[in-house]
């Protein structure tokens, strides 16, 4: 069975992505699709609007076939190791033959050219890099325009314009990256963008919204007549249970006293040694501490931002805090060793057929929940502490029914 695997975090499951799934099984054939997911909390240091079991429910329910987990570990990274997570997760299930990603540009010959180049990472390349770094780029602004300085002092000129700093352009690079590392068989594909872009907040389309501009949205109305027109039916009844079970729309506001109790009662020397916390952060935020206006997530943001300090950056620093995160557990070395599992969320029927398929070719113990996970298995370990830290922070919920959830819910079926 061919199967295409996708790198989503679907937060939520709209209607973009429901054509990104289409296409990308039109243009590889595909007869099944392999959904690496992220989990409760995602890319851009936040919490996931809603928790990856209903976000799994979305997944099935738009086509996505299998969908495993991208463990926080990864999945709360820059692109760098969020890419190399993802892509050595599908290349380790055995069963996934090509992955295909959303580009601005829909070209994948100079992200593959570029590829070639920094998977390798010659010393003009890194000397570019830091020279970069050192001026005061962030490290996605930095690493693009070395890669775009290498590719002119190379002679390629017509690749050197090419904008690998757009968002997509960023990830869709560091997948291929990391499939050369990994010497990965799968075959990589991307497709444009439609009417609507990464980070673009407001909307233009009919039916097609970014999930920012869709997020936007919903935090404004508090309801999904706002989003209706933008994601599947199958999305709109899956959140309707959610909000009329009392589950709002998730955001920093729900965890902001948890993180200042841990921000408040760290002294420099521990807070230095949270995943994240570099260059002095750590003086930073405990300066700015006593100033702030109001105890608000947003207004710890606006004391910490500078150009160095990205409000992403600043939010995953603040999120390996919240979640304890330590520097031992994210050196370069252990996140290069790779997962060690593949921890399964949901399938279909079809699904079904791919699992007794892993099971024979997967390179990694195929995982359906998360009990006794062996000691080495250090990644699981933070997966269920994450889980348990977001459910603290979702109205209603329960000691029997949500927390340590992994350890007793079997995958979703559909």
């Amino acid at each position: 069975m061919r199967a295409v695997g996708l790198i989503v975090e679907y937060n939520p499951f709209h209607n973009g992505h429901l054509y990104h799934l289409r296409q990308s099984v039109k243009i590889t054939d595909a007869e099944a699709v392999v959904a690496v997911m992220s989990g409760n909390f995602l890319q851009r240091g936040e919490p996931a609007m809603w928790d990856k079991w209903t976000r799994t429910r979305m997944a099935l329910a738009g086509g996505c076939d299998l969908v495993i987990e991208l463990p926080c570990a990864y999945a709360t990274q820059a692109a760098e190791w969020f890419a190399y997570g993802a892509v050595s997760l599908l290349e380790a299930t055995g069963v996934v033959d090509a992955f295909c990603f959303g580009t601005e540009s829909g070209q994948l010959a100079p992200l593959l050219r570029a590829a070639d180049i920094a998977a390798e990472e010659p010393p003009r390349f890194r000397e570019l890099l830091m020279g970069g770094l050192g001026s005061g780029a962030s490290y996605p602004v930095a690493y693009s325009r070395a890669v775009q300085a290498y590719l002119g002092e190379q002679g390629a000129e017509d690749m050197s314009r090419f904008p690998f700093d757009q968002p997509n352009h960023t990830l869709g690079l560091h997948y291929l990256i990391a499939l050369k590392r990994l010497k990965g068989t799968m075959t990589p594909y991307t497709i444009a963008r439609e009417k609507a872009q990464y980070h673009q907040s407001d909307v233009t389309d009919s039916s097609i919204a970014s999930a920012t501009a869709i997020r936007k949205l919903l935090l404004e109305s508090r309801s999904l007549q706002g989003i209706s027109r933008y994601v599947p039916s199958s999305t709109s009844s899956i959140l309707s249970e959610r909000l009329d079970a009392g589950v709002p729309a998730m955001g920093w506001e729900q965890y902001e006293k948890p993180l200042f109790r841990m921000l408040l009662t760290q002294d420099r020397h521990r807070l230095a040694e949270f995943h994240e916390i570099t260059e002095g952060l750590e003086h930073r935020i405990l300066n700015a501490l006593p100033e702030l206006e109001s105890w608000s997530f947003e207004s710890l943001l606006g004391a910490l931002k500078t150009r160095r300090y990205t409000r992403t950056k600043l939010q995953r620093a603040l999120l390996s805090i919240l979640l304890g995160h330590a520097k031992e557990d994210f050196t370069r070395d252990k996140l290069a060793g790779g997962v060690r599992y593949i921890r399964v969320l949901g399938f279909t029927d079809k699904g079904r057929e791919l699992l007794k398929d892993m099971r024979r070719q997967a390179s990694l113990p195929v995982l359906m929940s998360a009990a006794r996970p062996p000691g080495s298995y250090r990644y699981l370990e933070l997966d269920v502490r994450a889980s348990n830290a977001y459910m603290l922070g979702v109205p209603g919920a329960s000691l029997q029914r949500d927390l340590y959830r992994d350890y007793r819910d079997a995958p979703i079926m559909l």
